[in-house]
């Protein structure tokens, strides 16, 4: 999926937490964390592909040669940590632990890697989501294809169209 997509799933999750439940979930933190696997695996790329001057297509890609397979090894490994079920269960424990509470935000992380796992093909970073302990991965459908990127437009805005509402009928009976 997009990344503007996964953030705004996220922070449609924790505004439903919020309706929810008594636990205050920052949306526009949730919406960060739910950017972050694709943020963490793909700047260095984005950014030596600028400096450089190369051009990608994601249509054909092929990993970078010459001084880019550095580069293009360095996203693989960063994208294994970020997308893994198991990486992310371990940095929500260990923080956990430091601050002594969750940080519900953080599950931002674990809408992106699951939204992930069906709409990745073998054919683009396939998600790994038992990473390290097993190289296993879905063969799940492109998100790239037309019909479900149209889908996720209107699912999102259905979504956001009934948040608004529902702030709406709020702020006109004065319950923010």
């Amino acid at each position: 999926m997009d990344i503007f997509s996964h953030g705004l799933w996220a922070a449609a999750g924790a505004h439903g937490i919020n309706l929810k439940t008594k636990t205050r979930v920052s949306v526009w933190k949730t919406g960060l964390w739910g950017i972050f696997p694709d943020l963490f695996s793909f700047t260095a790329a984005f950014v030596w592909m600028w400096s450089t001057g190369t051009r990608f297509d994601a249509r054909n890609a092929e990993p970078f040669g010459g001084n880019g397979q550095f580069i293009t090894q360095l996203t693989e490994t960063l994208y294994n940590i970020s997308h893994s079920l198991i990486i992310f269960a371990l940095v929500f424990g260990l923080v956990w632990l430091i601050f002594k509470r969750p940080i519900w935000e953080m599950l931002g992380w674990l809408v992106h890697v699951v939204i992930d796992v069906p709409t990745h093909s073998y054919q683009f970073f396939p998600t790994p989501v038992l990473w390290p302990i097993s190289s296993w991965k879905f063969n799940g459908f492109s998100w790239g294809q037309p019909w479900f990127m149209a889908l996720d437009i209107i699912a999102l805005a259905l979504v956001y169209g009934l948040i608004w509402r529902r702030y709406r009928i709020n702020k006109h009976h004065g319950d923010h």
